[in-house]
């Protein structure tokens, strides 16, 4: 019987990594709202070059301007610095939200390596409007 395994070693997060993360995040989300870095600036009253500094991973914004981000952006400050596990996870249960999709994941690893190349074609194709002749 074996004991309890040890956890792996966490994995170094350098403030450079955080930077990352958050500069991904303002892009995104700045997008997603159709602004500009111009207009983004404007609402922080900052200049655009600081925008482009986050976004670029050049500056790292303090907790303040954080906040005045998050503030202008319309987000909780928790969404600014998410990591990649994190948005993956949220994308996840957004995905099996939906009860034809959770009942399809609940199926996938009964599928052997055929039958899910199958399902993957007929998913594709569907999706492009393809349909198959047999």
């Amino acid at each position: 019987m074996l004991g309890p395994q040890p956890l792996p070693a966490p994995t170094p997060f350098s403030a450079a990594d955080a930077g990352l993360h958050v500069a991904a995040q303002v892009r995104d989300i700045r997008k997603a709202r159709h602004l500009s870095q111009r207009q983004l600036a404007s609402r922080m009253q900052v200049p655009r070059t600081y925008i482009s500094k986050i976004e670029n991973g050049k500056a790292i914004p303090t907790l303040g301007s954080l906040e005045r981000l998050a503030e202008a952006l319309q987000v909780d400050v928790s969404q600014l610095v998410r990591d990649a596990r994190s948005r993956r996870e949220e994308e996840v249960a957004a995905i099996l939200a939906d009860p034809f999709l959770a009942e399809i994941a609940a199926l996938l690893p009964r599928l052997d390596s055929l039958q899910r190349t199958l399902l993957h074609g007929a998913i594709r194709d569907r999706a492009t409007g393809q349909r198959r002749t047999a």
